[in-house]
């Protein structure tokens, strides 16, 4: 996900700025340990029986995870950012983060945003499913993949 928001908008610097820390390592320290907080997450709400059950194959822990991935994208691009940007007083993306002017700039910070999501939701869960030993399909299919 960080190198999605690194290489896709240049957005460490401003995910750093968040936290009082505008630079790219700034971004990557805060990213980091943002993105581990929300693998825990995770976790605990995936091991509570009425997930579990729902999340017993491979696929299906992946798509746990792209969903869970895509409400952690929500929350943190529709309410928390707004938030922080507001009180740091920002009222708009600085212009060095956008390699492109206007719309297409926007554009590509929220193409960046959602596919770095997307990309963490598919490697949250496929990992989740891994240390969990999770089959590839359902045992009572009787498919094999």
């Amino acid at each position: 996900m960080g190198v999605v928001f690194h290489l896709g908008a240049n957005l460490m610097p401003f995910v750093g700025a968040l936290y009082g820390w505008p630079t790219v390592l700034g971004g990557w320290a805060v990213h980091l340990f943002n993105s581990v907080l929300a693998g825990i997450l995770f976790t605990l709400v995936l091991s509570r029986p009425i997930f579990r059950q729902q999340a017993t194959t491979v696929a299906e822990s992946v798509s746990a995870g792209v969903v869970y991935a895509a409400a952690i994208g929500l929350v943190s691009t529709g309410l928390l950012l707004p938030v922080s940007m507001t009180a740091l007083g920002v009222e708009s993306f600085p212009e060095p983060l956008v390699p492109l002017p206007g719309f297409l700039g926007s554009f590509l910070v929220i193409l960046s945003v959602g596919v770095a999501h997307v990309v963490y939701g598919v490697l949250l869960g496929a990992t989740y499913a891994v240390i969990h030993e999770h089959p590839w399909t359902s045992v009572e299919s009787g498919e094999t993949v």
